[in-house]
């Protein structure tokens, strides 16, 4: 079978992605991951289904207000009712409406979806999706046919199946978008199937739509490509009901890379990372750090044993160079780690420090020493930065602490505790005694060892904290036993991360907060500021 030599990508996170549990974008959201979809040079974006709620049909009269570089917008909807004629439908009114260039309608191709869901004649809806498809055809530019559960409905009736997707291709559909809409198709069928559809209707033109029900919706989508389609749909992570839909973020890079494909999106394929992230960043979601290609770990390396062939060649441990979707090579630092862990750290931060030097097995010790105490420098690497400076003399002491104290008391059954910390510190040879209150004990000591050093390090005004977790270590049960607290903070230009292990949750979030200010401080010294 031979494979189409390109590969339209088509993306629908605003649409499909947005079925998605705790996955919610505003009209303001949508735009803005549109625009950057199309400087991913994808080929359409589903806005949404404009027949179906207030926000959709405000997406399609937002977008129209941008000239987009590349990709085209599509709308989503679905075949006519049975009561209705195509052209009196109001669904099908609403697609054209939208003023989408792309339109994109689903229809019922498993039989018993048909007679039991729909509750029509299978005949009735082979006239619905021919007339549909050809009136739209009459209305705009492009019209794309999501076969819904074809899979499903080609293994249970393999005859009816294929004379839906036939009425389509009548009624001039420009795609037949063969649908995995349960997620539980396998790759083997996948490609068994899509090679069957290709013989049998060899001058249409094919796509695929997965679900991950059975985690593999990318496999799934690749085997298609192989088997003949020319047109992947997908979303943005793997967004989507459920499971998920298929990850245009590993689909784009497989296709463009490992099997010598071209999309569009081929060319643009450095800035796959950033946009990845940027998904999440606006749907307010974690990025998977795990996730192939353009997830933090993708190109993480703990091992010392990986970390010493990675210094030598890459290829050892790496299936691809992660600058090429516009990630980049991590190399973490655990008990786990030997010398070429922190050498390759120290390169990493602009340390010039040799494999002989005596200082680089001091590192490894108290690194290991930490770990054994519950430190976890993976996600705190400022922290280990500071350490591997204090260990070479590089870092000087900022401040000292005197001592602090927080009370932490609630005067009211249905009134919310109430915070204070005071701390005294000294600054060159200056005392200062300073109070603040917060929303919970750590926050008031944050803010009050701000408020003590900002007389003299203004620029850590700029610096704000963007995530705090607290992780109980094994050992000990109960509430004696450790914490560890990881801090990431930020201020206009970076992120860092930073770490404290303590039996009492203050001092380990003193810990991490004092890391914390201490590399901001660090790095306006080595900028000169």
């Amino acid at each position: 079978m031979t494979m189409a030599n390109w590969i339209q990508i088509y993306d629908t996170t605003l649409r499909d992605g947005t079925q998605a549990e705790d996955f919610s974008l505003s009209v303001e959201d949508k735009v803005r991951i549109a625009l950057k979809l199309d400087e991913l040079h994808v080929d359409f974006i589903e806005g949404g289904w404009p027949g179906s709620n207030p926000k959709d049909e405000q997406f399609f009269k937002e977008i129209q207000q941008y000239a987009l570089k590349h990709a085209q917008i599509a709308a989503f909807g679905s075949t006519h009712q049975a009561k209705h004629q195509a052209h009196e439908d109001p669904n099908l009114n609403a697609l054209v409406a939208s003023g989408a260039p792309v339109v994109t309608i689903f229809g019922k191709t498993w039989d018993v979806h048909v007679t039991d869901a729909l509750r029509i004649s299978l005949e009735r809806n082979l006239e619905i999706i021919r007339d549909s498809v050809a009136w739209l055809k009459g209305q705009v530019q492009t019209v794309f046919y999501d076969a819904e559960h074809f899979f499903d409905g080609f293994k249970a009736n393999k005859d009816y199946a294929m004379q839906t997707v036939r009425q389509a291709i009548a009624g001039g559909a420009d795609c037949l978008v063969l649908c995995d809409t349960n997620g539980g198709t396998l790759p083997h069928e996948i490609y068994e199937i899509c090679t069957q559809v290709r013989r049998e209707l060899p001058e249409a033109s094919l796509g695929i739509h997965c679900h991950n029900d059975a985690d593999v919706a990318v496999a799934n989508s690749l085997m298609a490509v192989r088997a003949g389609v020319c047109q992947v749909q997908g979303t943005m992570n793997g967004f989507g009901e459920r499971c998920g839909n298929a990850n245009l973020c590993s689909i784009i890079p497989a296709i463009s890379i490992k099997m010598g494909l071209q999309c569009h999106a081929s060319g643009h394929l450095s800035s796959l990372t950033n946009i990845s992230r940027y998904v999440s960043e606006i749907a307010n979601l974690p990025h998977n750090k795990y996730q192939p290609y353009v997830g933090r770990s993708a190109f993480a390396h703990k091992g010392g044993v990986h970390v010493s062939a990675v210094s030598r060649n890459a290829s050892t441990y790496e299936h691809m160079a992660p600058e090429l979707v516009g990630n980049h090579r991590r190399i973490l630092v655990s008990d786990l780690s030997g010398k070429s862990n922190v050498l390759a750290k120290a390169r990493q931060f602009g340390l010039d420090i040799e494999s002989h030097d005596p200082v680089v097995m001091d590192i490894v010790a108290r690194l290991k020493e930490l770990e054994a105490q519950g430190f976890q420098f993976e996600g705190a690497e400022a922290s280990f930065e500071l350490l591997m400076r204090r260990a070479m003399g590089q870092a000087r002491k900022y401040f000292d602490l005197i001592g602090f104290r927080v009370i932490d008391q609630k005067v009211e059954e249905d009134a919310p505790p109430q915070a204070e910390a005071t701390v005294m510190i000294r600054v060159g040879g200056h005392v200062e005694h300073t109070a603040a209150v917060g929303e919970g004990p750590v926050n008031a000591l944050d803010n009050a060892i701000r408020k003590a050093l900002e007389k003299f390090y203004p620029a850590l005004k700029d610096v704000s904290l963007v995530d705090y977790k607290v992780r109980v270590l094994p050992g000990v049960p109960g509430t004696c036993a450790r914490v560890r607290v990881l801090i990431e903070s930020t201020d206009r230009h970076d992120k860092w991360g930073t770490v404290g292990v303590s039996h009492d949750i203050l001092e380990a979030s003193w810990q991490a907060l004092l890391d914390s200010i201490s590399y901001k401080l660090l790095k306006i010294e080595q900028r000169g500021e």
